[in-house]
């Protein structure tokens, strides 16, 4: 590679494409090529952007900056001035590498056109702009077929980049014994508030039905405590259609402990904010989970689980991918726009499971639409009290993963294309 300054900037969105694609290929990186900040000498830079996503938190920029992986972070809100005065933010070289990690791909051409720089897309599913890719790194085999043959050529397989995530649950503080239950409500505000007091009260009733199970929250690192108990009390109107609600909150001592939740029913609640959360979740024997990429952790970790989307807060659900999502949010007519958005998403839905859309069948349950927490928490013990049932799930799960390694095959392809390149 060259000795000139160069730059590699990362583009994604959402918590969980930071927390399984970002992070990981990272840290990879790093051991692989001396890169800034890391490598002080170094001629070439790591860097992140962060893309406008109707998924994000706001929090991302934080938890990256935490993780000290990269040089220059810009924020989602700053993209678009990126894009007209992107000397602003830094002083770019004149070459670089502009990587999609999740978000919609079209802004990471947008970036690495503005930048002149060049291309390089992860396709889990499909890869939209074949054309302005230098190299595309695709999950599948069936994303090759997609691309028209004179494009296959730029096109490698490394398999799925969450195979690996098993690799980081080494059991390190293991949880007293019994059968435990994953609670998941989400990463955001739009997921959280529906999640936290639906899953509470399911977490209630599970109590009364099977008294000698566990609970563990696992806190998403773009969300807090308090946010948990905000969204949990009366001032979030959902809250007020359930039972549930939280008597106390223990805060650890520091984030490598668990706190402890006690519900007003006084279920007691373990919670995790030590962040990922693979040792103690890897313990769990079955998790409860919203529909997003934490489905595709749990899938990778080989830990059952129950999808939950209850329908019935329809009109508190703008938190849809992509274009629809931003239109469901616009503040004329948004009551309307947004009802009639999730209607015809939910009616067209497919499978929302990550599991389930690369099976393209039923392998984990996926419970949509105008669902009780009793129905919940008697399906859950079901679950529980079938280990075979539960075997069966955690081998399905086991077979889709796919082989390990994809994080070093990428960065592979990243130094080929860069020393191909003469960066």
């Amino acid at each position: 590679m060259s000795n000139d300054p160069s730059a590699i900037i990362f583009v994604s969105n959402g918590p969980g494409e930071l927390t399984t694609w970002v992070k990981p290929l990272a840290k990879e990186l790093h051991k692989q090529i001396e890169l800034r900040p890391k490598a002080k000498t170094s001629s070439m830079s790591l860097n992140l952007v962060l893309v406008p996503c109707p998924n994000a938190t706001g929090n991302e920029n934080l938890v990256a900056t935490e993780w000290l992986q990269f040089e220059n972070i810009i924020k989602a809100k700053n993209f678009w001035e990126l894009l007209i005065k992107p000397k602003k933010f830094c002083s770019w070289p004149s070459k670089g590498l502009v990587i999609f990690l999740g978000g919609d791909q079209f802004w990471s051409v947008l970036l690495s056109a503005r930048l002149g720089y060049l291309h390089m897309t992860y396709a889990e599913w499909i890869a939209r702009w074949p054309f302005w890719n230098n190299r595309i790194v695709a999950m599948s085999e069936s994303i090759v077929e997609k691309l028209p043959r004179y494009i296959q050529s730029r096109c490698s397989v490394i398999g799925d980049l969450t195979a690996d995530l098993t690799e980081t649950a080494i059991i390190d503080d293991p949880l007293p014994s019994g059968k435990w239950i994953a609670l998941m409500p989400g990463s955001k505000s739009a997921k959280l508030k529906i999640g936290i007091p639906f899953f509470l009260d399911v977490a209630d009733k599970i109590s009364k039905l099977m008294p000698d199970c566990q609970f563990l929250i696992p806190i998403a690192p773009t969300t807090n405590l308090d946010e948990i108990k905000y969204f949990a009390s009366r001032k979030n109107p959902i809250a007020k259609q359930y039972n549930s609600g939280i008597k106390s909150i223990t805060k650890p001592n520091n984030k490598k402990e668990r706190g402890i939740l006690i519900t007003n029913n006084s279920t007691v609640i373990l919670v995790q904010e030590k962040h990922p959360a693979y040792s103690d979740l890897s313990q769990c024997d079955i998790a409860l989970t919203t529909v997003g990429a934490n489905t595709a952790e749990l899938g990778s970790l080989n830990i059952p689980m129950i999808v939950v989307l209850p329908t019935q807060h329809i009109l508190a659900m703008d938190a849809w991918d992509g274009l629809v999502g931003l239109i469901a949010r616009l503040p004329i007519l948004k009551w309307c726009i947004g009802l009639l958005i999730s209607l015809v998403k939910l009616r067209k839905r497919g499978f929302l499971a990550w599991p389930n859309i690369s099976a393209k069948r039923m392998i984990v349950p996926e419970r949509i639409g105008h669902i009780k927490t009793t129905q919940i928490a008697e399906e859950t013990v079901d679950w529980l009290n079938s280990p075979s049932r539960l075997a069966g799930q955690k081998e399905d799960l086991q077979a889709l993963r796919g082989a390990k390694g994809a994080r070093q095959k990428f960065c592979k392809e990243i130094i080929n294309l860069l020393e191909e390149k003469n960066l």
